[in-house]
């Protein structure tokens, strides 16, 4: 997931038409911020007259870097149109399954074409499965969107997207696409082809898709949830996570560390063979701890219980826990690092060795040359440079202030408004 020309001044690039426990199980939903922006209730009063009704179908799956921004995109629609209806689709037993009700969404399911851990056209156990699912999937998808009827159909990538999308193509309806990445994923990519319109990330995302589509192309940045930007307190944020410890505790620090909506294994077993240590020797330190699904009865296991340790498998209350954090340890998406951007956050990226085309290596690569984030690879990795990278940063309050500034100003935080708005541009002028 590559973040490149997060600087872009020209945007468009292409212009065209109690003490909680340190242990959690999955939480409810709720989200980020030491910013407030809110820029959608004016357009909210201009456009209900013309658009109440607004009937959307919006499909993203596999993991949180794809339904993250479906999600924005949903609650910015929402925001200027409150009657209208938005539907989401995706895989049973999925992420998207869980995480888009959790948000207020209506979820409807069709059957799964590939694993969370597959592309969705290269996931073959056997020659034969794969097209008959897809084949299945795009029925159940098309018969879905006979009954909704939506306007417009918003694909974010993701296993689930390709069916849906194409069911929309062979029903002729408004279909948009919004990529993550400056090197478009395989659904996207196929999808550029159909789509109405194609909403980048970055200026190189434009370049890095087949040429017949770049006039399809608008640059309007990563959407950021509303949620992330509305939660303010600092302090509030803190006693969710760990009661009166964290205003108790003078010059209290809280370290974010988010190791994947599935797993990181190598930050989890990083800090697991330190987290004790540092607890130890910082007493205002406080560790908010995402583990990842798959990751999380291994550490839950390892992990020992601490006041000062809050542990998750998944952190749907990610606005809480940014708002809480004064550093980030992440791995380096497109989404997390456009989220630790669009909310000021100081950071340490560990990307990952495994995503393709090394677009994580870039991410942080960007990260640290634009905003200061720390970058460490995976060879680099290891108890001793972890923790002396947490010390210097936390240790030094003028160079995270610095870190928090120059991410302001890098950030796009409006990205999702200007989604919606150029969505619901779009079904108004059909409507004429």
């Amino acid at each position: 997931m590559a973040i490149s020309s997060f600087l872009s001044p020209k945007l468009p690039f292409y212009p065209s038409t109690k003490l909680v426990p340190s242990r959690l199980t999955l939480s409810s939903s709720s989200s980020v911020c030491c910013l407030s922006v809110d820029r959608s209730s004016s357009v909210s009063a201009a456009n209900n007259s013309e658009i109440s009704g607004l009937r959307v179908v919006i499909t993203a799956g596999g993991t949180a870097g794809h339904i993250s921004p479906a999600l924005a995109i949903g609650d910015e629609l929402k925001s200027a149109d409150p009657l209208a209806q938005i539907l989401f689709i995706g895989f049973p037993n999925s992420m998207e399954s869980t995480t888009v009700p959790s948000a207020g969404f209506d979820f409807s399911a069709i059957s799964t074409v590939g694993s969370s851990s597959s592309r969705p056209f290269l996931y073959l156990n056997s020659f034969l499965q794969f097209p008959l699912r897809l084949v299945q999937s795009t029925i159940e998808s098309y018969k879905i969107l006979q009954e909704f009827k939506p306007q417009i159909v918003v694909g974010t990538g993701g296993h689930a997207s390709f069916p849906v999308c194409f069911a929309a193509v062979i029903l002729r309806l408004k279909l948009v696409i919004q990529e993550q990445d400056s090197i478009p994923g395989t659904t996207n990519w196929i999808l550029s082809f159909f789509a109405d319109t194609i909403f980048a990330p970055f200026n190189n995302t434009v370049t890095n898709l087949p040429k017949r589509v770049a006039g399809k192309c608008i640059v309007y940045g990563n959407p950021i949830r509303q949620v992330l930007r509305r939660y303010s307190s600092k302090g509030a944020a803190r006693v969710s996570f760990f009661g009166q410890w964290a205003g108790a505790v003078s010059e209290a620090k809280v370290v974010l560390v988010l190791g994947g909506s599935l797993g990181a294994n190598a930050i989890n077993m990083t800090l697991l063979h330190c987290y004790s240590e540092m607890l130890s020797e910082h007493e205002n330190w406080f560790f908010v701890w995402q583990t990842g699904i798959e990751a999380f009865d291994e550490m839950d296991s390892l992990v020992k219980s601490h006041p000062r340790l809050f542990l998750s498998p998944f952190l749907r209350s990610i606005g809480v826990a940014y708002a809480s954090a004064d550093l980030v340890i992440s791995r380096a998406g497109a989404m997390t690092c456009s989220e630790i951007l669009a909310l000021g956050k100081p950071s340490i990226l560990i990307p990952s060795p495994h995503s393709d085309e090394g677009d994580q290596i870039r991410n942080a690569s960007l990260m640290a040359d634009i905003v200061g984030s720390k970058l460490i690879t995976e060879e680099e990795l290891d108890t001793i440079t972890l923790r002396a990278a947490m010390e210097d940063i936390l240790g030094n309050e003028e160079l995270m202030a610095e870190m928090s500034e120059r991410a302001f100003k890098a950030a796009k935080p409006d990205a999702g408004l200007d989604v919606a708005n150029h969505i619901i541009s779009i079904v108004k002028s059909e409507d004429k």
